[in-house]
C-alpha cells in the first residue's frame, strides 16, 4: 500500500554555508551581510521509504551525506527542502549523538530518557538494566567527556534500546568497541527485528549491512544513487569501490573534486523545475502541478534565516527599547520627548515623574 510506511522522504535536500567566521554566520542569520557565502549540498534531492518492521541499511563513502539524512530522519536537523514523514519515536545512537559531555554517564541516561517522555519512576526501573548492557563500570558515574568512543558508543546504544523506540536509527555505532561489546548489539538488534521495529542502519561494514538489512539505499556525493535488494545494491557498490581503488591518486583526486562541484553547484530552482515537468508528464491532467510541487518543496521546512517579517519585527523592537534607553538617559518623561523630541539629547537635571511634567 502506498501509505504503508514508517518513514517517507520525498525530494530532500540540504544545503550548508561554509562561514570562516561565526560573526558571518550571525549576519547571514539577520540576513545584512552582501558577500557571497560559499554553498555545499550535502544532499541534492533524496527520496526513499521505509516500511514498518523494516531495516534499511544506507552505504557510501566519507561526506556522501548517510549522516545527513538519518539526522534529519531524527529530527536533529532539518532539511533544507522536501517533505519528510515520520510516523513515530526515534533514537539515535551515534558515537557523538545526544550524550551531554559536561554530565556523568548516569546523568545523561536519565536526561535522554526523559527527552524521549518516560517518567522518573519508569527512568529508575530501566537504569540498572541500561547501566549493565552499557558495561562501562563505575565511569557511569564520571563525565562523559573522559569516555572513550567506545565507551560513548555503548552508552548511546544502551540507552536507545531500553526507551523501546518506534524507529531506531543506528550510525556507525558498532564500528567501535570490543566483540563482546558488538556482538550484544547485533543480538539486541535482532531481537528489534523479531518484534518488528523499524530499523535505520549507516555502516561502512558491508559485511554488518548483508547481515542485518533487508534493504540498501546506496547515496552517492549527495545523490541516490540505488535503492533496493539488499545483495544487489552491495554488489553494485563494491562494484564501485574495487574501481575506485584502481584509479591513480591523481585519477581519484579528479573524480573526487568533479564531484564535490557537482555539490557546490546544485541549483534547487533547477531541480525543482525537473521534478515538476516529471509530474506534469506524468499527470498531463493536472493543472496545480507547479503549487503541489512547490508545496512538497517547502511547505514542511523550518527557515534557518529570518523571514523579512521577522526582521522588521526585530528593527523596530530594536528601536522602541533604544528610544526607551535614551529617554531613561535623557531625564525626560516619555511624553515630555514625543512632544518635544530635541528634549532627548538634552538632558535633564530634575527627575520629572509621571503626570507631574
Amino acid at each position: 500500500m502506498e501509505n504503508d510506511y514508517k518513514v517517507k522522504v520525498e525530494n530532500v535536500t540540504k544545503e550548508y554555508e561554509l562561514f570562516k567566521t561565526q560573526s558571518e554566520k550571525l549576519r547571514s542569520f539577520f540576513s545584512i551581510t552582501k558577500k557571497q557565502v560559499p554553498h555545499f549540498w550535502s544532499l541534492m534531492g533524496v527520496s526513499l521509504t521505509v516500511k514498518p518492521g523494516e531495516t534499511l541499511g544506507l552505504i557510501g563513502v566519507n561526506g556522501s551525506g548517510k549522516s545527513t539524512i538519518s539526522n534529519i530522519i531524527s529530527g536533529i536537523i532539518p532539511q533544507t527542502t522536501g517533505y519528510v514523514d515520520v510516523r513515530g519515536e526515534t533514537s539515535i545512537v551515534a558515537i557523538h549523538a545526544g550524550l551531554r559531555s559536561s554530565l556523568t554517564g548516569r546523568e545523561n541516561i536519565r536526561l535522554k530518557s526523559l527527552m524521549q517522555g518516560l517518567t522518573n519512576e519508569e527512568i529508575d526501573e530501566l537504569m540498572p538494566d541500561i547501566i549493565a548492557f552499557a558495561d562501562i563500570g563505575d565511569f557511569v558515574d564520571q563525565p562523559v567527556k573522559s569516555y572513550s568512543s567506545g565507551m560513548r558508543s555503548r552508552l548511546g546504544f544502551a540507552i536507545a534500546v531500553h526507551i523501546n523506540p518506534d524507529i531506531l536509527i543506528i550510525d556507525e555505532a558498532l564500528s567501535v568497541g570490543d566483540d563482546t561489546f558488538y556482538q550484544k548489539c547485533v543480538d539486541k538488534i535482532t531481537e528489534f527485528k523479531q518484534e518488528g521495529k523499524t530499523i535505520i542502519f549507516v555502516s561502512h561494514s558491508l559485511k554488518q549491512i548483508e547481515m542485518l538489512c533487508d534493504k540498501v539505499a546506496w547515496i552517492n556525493y549527495g545523490e541516490l544513487k540505488m535503492v533496493g535488494d539488499t545483495k544487489e545494491v552491495t554488489q553494485k557498490y563494491r562494484e564501485f569501490t574495487q574501481w575506485f581503488k584502481k584509479l591513480s591518486k591523481k585519477e581519484k583526486h579528479k573524480f573526487e573534486t568533479e564531484r564535490k562541484s557537482v555539490q557546490k553547484n546544485f541549483s534547487i530552482k533547477n531541480y525543482q523545475k525537473q521534478i515538476t515537468e516529471q509530474e506534469q508528464n506524468a499527470h498531463p491532467d493536472e493543472k496545480d502541478v507547479p503549487a503541489k510541487i512547490h508545496k512538497r518543496f517547502y511547505g514542511s521546512v523550518i527557515s534557518e534565516k529570518m523571514s523579512v517579517w521577522n526582521q522588521l519585527l526585530t528593527w523596530a523592537v530594536l528601536i522602541v527599547v533604544v528610544f526607551f534607553c535614551l529617554v531613561n538617559v535623557s531625564g525626560h518623561s516619555v511624553e515630555h520627548v514625543i512632544n518635544n523630541p530635541s528634549a532627548i539629547v538634552h538632558p535633564s537635571h530634575t527627575l520629572h515623574l509621571p503626570g507631574k511634567e
